[in-house]
C-alpha cells in the first residue's frame, strides 16, 4: 500500500455506525453509498444511455443493488477486474401488499417475514418504517419513518407458562405488529400516512417496497466499548468496508486491475431477481466496461480469466455459550480480523489458492486473520461467493468479518474488525 492511502482505524467504525443508522432498507443503503462515491469523483451511468471508455470512477443503480468500478487511465479492454463483492439486503418484516389490519381494537400492518429472520428479536422492540414509493409516472421516492412506530408484542407469560422452555412464533399470527387503536380497519391508512411522512399525496403512490426496521441506534458495548451493536451489520459491514475501500483505492497512482464494489440485493432469500447475484446484472456491467474501452469478446474473456472476486459477508464468531456449535479446532474471535470461509462442498467459493489471494491482501494491510469452517453436524450457510464463481466463471474467494446474533434486528462485532476488513480490501483491490 502506498502512502497516499489513508488507513482506516477506529473513525472507520463510528463512520459505520453512522452508514448503518442511515441505511434502513436497502434503497437507503445504495442512495448512501452512491453519495459517497460521488464525493470521491464517481459518477453515476444510466443503463439505457451508450456507455462511453473513459478513464473514471462510474457506477450504476438498479433497486437496491450497486455496482461501482474505477477505470485507470489507459486500461486495457482485456484489463481483469478485482472485485470486492457483498449484500445490502437483511432479514426483517416486509409489509405486505394489503397492509391494513387489525381486530380487536387494535390497528395493525400485514407483514411477511423475509429471509432467514431470528423472528423473536422483533418482539417488543420499538420499530419504525422504511423503504421506497413507487410514483404512478414511474420514479421513486425513499421514505423513513425513523421513530417508534410499530411493535409487536409477545404474549404474556401468565398467558403461556411453558414460553421459557421454548418459545414457537407463528410468522402469520404472532408477527403482525400494532400500530394504533380503532374499531374500523380502512384499506389505504397506511399508505396515506407513509406518503404524507414522504410529502406525497396517496393517489400518487402506485407501489410501496417497505420494511420495518429497529430505530434503537447503533452503540458501543462494553466495559472497555471494544464491542458493537446495531442493526443490519449482515451486510452492510461489508457494503460500508466496500465503499470506503473503492473510494481510497480510486485516489491510488498505478493500477493495474479495475476495482469493483458490487453490492446486491436479496441475497437473503436466495438472490434470485434481477438485482440479486443470480441475475446478469454483474456480468452485463463487467461486459459493458470491456465493450466501452474498444474490445470484443477475446478482450472480454481475457479480463473474466484474470478476475477475482472477494466475497464478503459476516460469519460466525465462537459463542461463549454454544461453543459446542462451532468446530473444535476453528473458533473465530472478535476483533481477531477478518475471516477466510472454507466449506468443501462449495457452500463458500474458496479455495488453496483462494486462500493465498487472502492472506497475501492481509500481509499487505497488516491486519490479522482467521479460519473459519462449520462444524460437520451443522448445516453450513452460503452467500454470493458460489453463485458469482459458477454464473460468471470468476475465480472467488468467501470472507467475511466475525459476530454474533447473526440474523438477529440487532448484531454483535468487535469495534476493530471493520477497519480491518476496509484495509485488507484496498490491500486486495490495488
Amino acid at each position: 500500500m502506498t502512502s497516499s492511502i489513508a488507513r482506516f482505524d477506529r473513525g472507520h467504525t463510528d463512520d459505520l455506525m453512522t452508514f448503518l443508522a442511515a441505511s434502513p432498507s436497502p434503497y437507503h443503503a445504495v442512495a448512501n453509498a452512491a453519495e459517497r462515491l460521488e464525493k470521491a469523483g464517481f459518477r453515476q451511468l444510466s443503463e439505457t444511455d451508450a456507455w462511453d471508455g473513459t478513464s473514471g470512477g462510474k457506477f450504476v443503480i438498479r433497486g437496491g443493488a450497486l455496482i461501482a468500478w474505477y477505470v485507470p487511465e489507459g486500461a486495457a479492454a482485456h484489463t481483469p477486474f478485482r472485485i470486492v463483492g457483498a449484500h445490502t439486503d437483511s432479514p426483517n418484516l416486509r409489509v405486505k401488499p394489503r397492509p391494513d389490519s387489525g381486530a380487536h381494537g387494535w390497528r395493525q400492518v400485514a407483514v411477511e417475514t423475509y429471509g432467514g429472520t431470528l423472528l423473536n428479536t422483533w418482539l417488543d422492540r420499538d420499530l419504525g418504517l422504511a423503504g421506497r414509493l413507487t410514483l404512478r409516472d414511474g420514479s421513486h421516492r425513499l421514505v423513513n419513518v425513523d421513530r417508534p412506530l410499530l411493535r409487536v408484542p409477545q404474549l404474556a407469560i401468565h398467558l403461556d407458562r411453558q414460553v421459557n422452555e421454548g418459545l414457537k412464533l407463528d410468522r402469520q399470527r404472532h408477527m403482525q405488529p400494532i400500530w394504533g387503536l380503532g374499531e374500523d380497519v380502512r384499506d389505504g391508512d397506511l399508505v396515506r400516512f407513509v406518503a404524507d411522512e414522504a410529502g406525497l399525496d396517496a393517489e400518487d403512490v402506485a407501489g410501496w417496497d417497505l420494511m420495518v426496521h429497529s430505530v434503537e441506534a447503533p452503540a458501543y458495548l462494553g466495559r472497555d466499548r471494544e464491542l458493537l451493536a446495531g442493526p443490519r451489520m449482515d451486510n452492510l459491514l461489508s457494503v460500508h468496508a466496500g465503499v470506503a475501500a473503492l473510494a481510497a483505492v480510486s485516489a491510488a497512482d498505478g493500477l493495474e486491475c479495475v476495482p469493483v464494489l458490487a453490492a446486491f440485493d436479496h441475497e437473503e432469500n436466495g438472490s434470485e431477481s434481477d438485482t440479486g447475484a443470480q441475475g446478469p446484472l454483474l456480468g452485463t456491467v463487467l461486459e459493458r466496461s470491456v465493450f466501452a474501452r474498444g474490445g470484443g469478446y477475446e478482450d472480454r474473456a481475457r479480463a473474466f480469466a484474470g478476475t477475482i472476486c472477494l466475497s464478503s459477508d459476516t460469519g460466525h464468531a465462537v459463542h461463549p455459550n454454544y461453543a459446542e456449535r462451532h468446530d473444535p479446532t476453528h473458533h473465530p474471535r472478535v476483533n481477531g480480523g477478518p475471516i477466510l470461509k472454507v466449506n468443501v462442498n462449495q457452500r463458500y467459493a474458496t479455495d488453496g489458492g483462494g486462500r493465498a489471494v487472502f492472506a497475501a491482501a492481509c500481509e499487505t494491510a497488516d491486519v490479522p486473520w482467521q479460519n473459519f469452517v462449520s462444524h460437520n453436524d451443522m448445516p453450513c450457510g452460503t452467500t454470493i461467493g458460489p453463485i458469482t464463481a459458477a454464473r460468471h466463471g470468476i475465480r472467488t474467494v468467501d470472507i467475511g468479518v466475525a459476530i454474533l446474533s447473526m440474523h438477529s434486528a440487532r448484531e454483535l462485532c468487535g469495534v476493530d474488525d471493520p477497519h480491518h476488513l476496509a484495509n485488507a480490501l484496498v490491500a486486495f483491490l490495488r
